[in-house]
């Protein structure tokens, strides 16, 4: 079995932060050899090195991507953390239908995974705003760095295990049953949400509006402080005034290097 040394794990984990703003700790080495063992097997590579050469001279990409892919870990379900959505539909919308001029509410979802997240906020965006949505734009951005993600995500399928736990009502309007295992969502919603494959740490962010409402959830648990704050302040700059920041439940910011103003656990507001 091929072995991941520590020289070739730091080598790996220094490029992962440089570029993805992953912080892989000492102890993820056995984890990080395990995920990519089966990737070094079936391509024929005897040494991490050897793999690590082949993804710094392969050009189309798609080696850094399965790379990228194969050490995220990418949990998510519908409804997760689910006092943030019933927050954002009781306090976020009704505040922010009244302050946007223009109709145009801008809500991004910074990593959107297998689009559960993402859909679920589609869902209570055409359940809030009903017969009035037909004069809104609530289109959510969704971004993610994985391409194997976000295939998923666009698909809108799902087993009917996972959408089990939710309100009735919602697998009646919302989905389509495929067959027994599986069902799609219907594509009024689908067609709500935009995604697209975005590194977090790039140094532009391309938007040309700012946000109304950023979900970054359970992604800065992976950085380390210095990036975390980084990211922040970045999010801060391209959130309009009286914008919400949604993050994981596990994750919290040090308010005195943000000018996030905190709301409640895990939930902020640039003001």
């Amino acid at each position: 079995m091929v072995t991941i040394t520590e020289k070739e794990f730091k080598k790996l984990s220094e490029f992962i932060k440089a570029n993805y703003g992953i912080h892989l700790k000492n102890e993820k080495m056995t984890l990080v050899n395990g995920r990519l063992y089966n990737v070094l097997q079936q391509a024929g590579f005897t040494s991490f090195t050897d793999y690590f050469q082949y993804v710094m001279d392969d050009k189309t990409g798609d080696a850094v991507i399965t790379l990228v892919d194969k050490i995220t870990t990418n949990h998510t379900f519908f409804m997760r953390e689910a006092d943030h959505f019933y927050y954002f539909r009781d306090k976020v919308l009704p505040y922010l239908s009244k302050t946007v001029k223009d109709k145009d509410l801008r809500v991004w979802c910074a990593a959107s995974s297998t689009g559960e997240e993402p859909y679920t906020l589609a869902i209570i965006l055409q359940e809030y705003f009903g017969k009035e949505k037909l004069w809104w734009d609530t289109k959510v951005l969704a971004t993610d760095i994985s391409s194997k993600v976000l295939d998923i995500a666009q698909k809108g399928i799902y087993e009917n295990e996972r959408i089990s736990a939710l309100p009735e009502k919602w697998k009646i309007n919302y989905f389509k049953k495929i067959d027994e295992e599986k069902s799609m969502l219907v594509d009024k919603i689908r067609n709500e949400v935009i995604y697209r494959k975005f590194n977090l740490m790039e140094e532009i962010f391309p938007f040309k509006k700012k946000f109304h409402v950023i979900f970054c959830r359970n992604v800065m648990i992976y950085f380390d402080n210095e990036t975390k704050i980084n990211l922040v302040n970045r999010l801060y700059d391209h959130m309009e005034t009286g914008g919400y920041l949604f993050i994981g439940h596990s994750e919290s910011l040090n308010r005195e290097a943000t000018k996030f103003k905190f709301v409640m656990p895990a939930i902020y507001k640039k003001e």
